[in-house]
């Protein structure tokens, strides 16, 4: 899909604001509230915008613990692989999963409530799958930068 300069603009507002209303996101770009309707429906038809949150402040609701987890595989077989993330997708707080390259194979997020939970999820991971793993784990001791928003226009060259 072709985004022009008034798409762009329209994605970094909603990524600066999720909540803001049409009208207002319409005289923010200068356009008709039809057109940045029509315009928004479209980016996410085309998968451009999947989703909206809400960011949560879980300190100020919970104590809680987030431990980066770094996953290390004996074998690479897709069936491993595939059974590896299929386990890592039924614990619910795993909240991120990603496939790196490097020395390991996963970077986990993982946020519960104390050390005992996620020791038992620990022992899950190694547990469940039938193949050699190696779990690394740090405790986030300070969120120093939280993920916000992607400045687009450091990836998008017609920009630059």
């Amino acid at each position: 899909m072709k985004l022009d300069k008034i798409d762009m603009n329209i994605l970094r507002t909603l990524q600066d604001n999720a909540r803001i209303t049409n009208q207002h996101l319409a005289d923010t770009i200068a356009l008709s509230p039809s057109s940045c309707l029509q315009r928004v429906r479209r980016l996410e038809q085309e998968g451009i915008i999947s989703a909206y949150h809400a960011q949560i402040e879980l300190n100020r609701l919970f104590r809680h613990l987030v431990c980066i987890a770094t996953v290390a595989m004996k074998n690479h077989t897709q069936d491993e692989l595939r059974a590896f993330e299929n386990l890592v997708n039924a614990i619910p707080e795993i909240v991120e999963c990603l496939t790196v390259s490097g020395e390991f194979d996963f970077f986990l997020r993982v946020v519960c409530p104390d050390m005992a939970r996620y020791l038992q999820i620990n022992e899950q991971l190694v547990s469940s799958v039938n193949c050699a793993i190696t779990i690394n784990t740090h405790v986030v001791m300070s969120e120093n930068k939280r993920f916000q928003s992607v400045d687009l226009a450091t990836l998008d060259p017609a920009t630059s």
